[in-house]
């Protein structure tokens, strides 16, 4: 067991200190705030202060995780190991910043807290993002920092042996639109024929007809494909569907739609489905929970997992709003403009609420990189998809990660924009796997 000295116990350490050793590093430690019993315990220790105790494990402790409340941070950063760390100016310590309080300001997505430029869907802009800004966004920082902090600990005490993690790879599809023109229903049908007529997209108007008529498949349906591949390979992906009431950003099937609910059934024979909130839920609880409610009574089962539409976050709100609703599992934290890592993390932790200051029960899976991210954002074609894709997972591997990655049933259509998309997806799975 590691014995870890700091003069106050707060909320904030013991929610990092989890973090770090429990959930990252899988070791038992013990936190004290007892000079006198952390200078007799002989084995592993740490002390994070602001003064060495003798010749142990010190880490100067930055004053974030003592605090209370909200505050704009007055933050330095030092180059370490090729990464510019916040937090740093500590001399005598064992690192030149202080991991906790930079790990503690990420995963608890701080300065989303804080007053912020929002984009044209009322989202935290990653532009905004200190990790985008200092160049360390495509790194999981906390990983390595943590990795950095049991490497101290085994040259100081190399009899302490830390369990191997493993590397783990969790395919996502978020399913915003299942079919493009089949089961819309009469009325949604006649506004695609008459928007396409007025652009002049006399093609849109033939596939439109071809595939109700029966013709030709629906471009979206690629269910069948995304089977036989992850049965190739032997995965066990997760679906978000939306299940929600019609809406500017809320285009999916109706809800009561028998053919919808037969899909949806389908898939929940061989993977894990969760809710996809709804971007009019955001702000609305009640429709969260209806849409919860719904789907669930479609599946026969409680839905505990979910994905916000649009990747549509608002802290705290977002997440207290899940947790009243029974969600335990979110899987929003990453950016639509950007891949990399929103938290600074590649791996399950739990939703630290700053304004309650408490941890919570809710995990977040981060995702480290979207396929819309790639295309629609930087404009980056199928051909040189992978080269982006590739660096992403590697990082993750090299700290035995969870790699995540998010793709849509539309993408996988090979036609238009998306041409050549579905091989991406096959590649990808090929450099993800263990």
């Amino acid at each position: 067991m590691i014995l870890i000295y700091t003069p106050k116990i707060t909320n904030r350490i013991r929610f990092i200190f989890n973090l770090i050793f429990r959930d990252l590093l899988h070791v038992k430690f013990n936190i004290t705030n007892k000079t006198s019993e952390f200078r007799s315990y002989e084995g592993p220790k740490i002390n994070y202060s602001y003064n060495a105790l003798g010749d142990e494990l010190f880490f100067f402790a930055h004053n974030l995780l003592f605090e209370t409340g909200i505050k704009q941070q007055d933050i330095s950063f030092v180059s370490f190991d090729g990464i510019k760390c916040p937090f740093a100016g500590f001399k005598n310590s064992l690192l030149p910043f202080d991991p906790f309080a930079a790990a503690f300001y990420l995963t608890t997505r701080y300065e989303e807290y804080l007053p912020y430029k929002r984009d044209k869907y009322d989202r935290f802009n990653s532009s905004e993002s200190m990790a985008l800004r200092m160049g360390f966004l495509k790194k999981p920082v906390v990983n390595i920092w943590a990795e950095t902090i049991a490497g101290f600990i085994i040259r100081r005490y190399p009899n302490f042996i830390f369990p191997k993690r493993k590397y783990s790879f969790i395919p996502t599809i978020d399913i915003d639109s299942a079919w493009a023109y089949r089961q819309k229903g009469f009325v949604r049908s006649v506004m695609g024929y008459l928007k396409s007529l007025f652009a002049l997209d006399f093609p849109e108007i033939a596939e439109r007809t071809k595939v109700l008529s029966g013709l030709n498949n629906d471009p979206f349906d690629t269910f069948d494909f995304q089977f036989d591949l992850h049965q190739k390979y032997n995965l066990k992906p997760i679906y978000f569907i939306l299940f929600a009431q019609y809406a500017q950003y809320d285009k999916n099937i109706h809800v009561f739609n028998k053919g919808f609910q037969s899909l949806i059934k389908s898939i929940a024979d061989y993977a894990e489905v969760g809710i996809h909130p709804s971007f009019a839920s955001n702000k609305a609880p009640k429709k969260l929970f209806k849409e919860i409610q719904l789907l669930s009574n479609v599946l026969n089962r409680e839905v505990t997992r979910s994905r916000q539409h649009f990747l549509k976050l608002s802290f705290p709100c977002t997440y207290r709003n899940l947790i009243e609703a029974d969600i335990l599992e979110d899987y929003s934290m990453g950016y639509a403009a950007e891949t990399g890592f929103r938290a600074g993390i590649c791996d399950p932790f739990h939703f630290y609420d700053i304004d309650l200051e408490t941890e919570t029960n809710l995990k977040l899976f981060p995702f480290a990189l979207m396929e819309g991210t790639l295309r629609d954002y930087h404009n980056i074609s199928a051909l040189d998809a992978i080269k982006h894709i590739k660096p992403i997972i590697d990082e993750i591997k090299a700290v035995n990660g969870t790699f995540i990655s998010l793709w849509h049933n539309e993408s996988l259509s090979n036609q238009k924009r998306w041409i050549g998309w579905h091989k991406v997806y096959e590649e990808m799975i090929k450099l993800a796997l263990p």
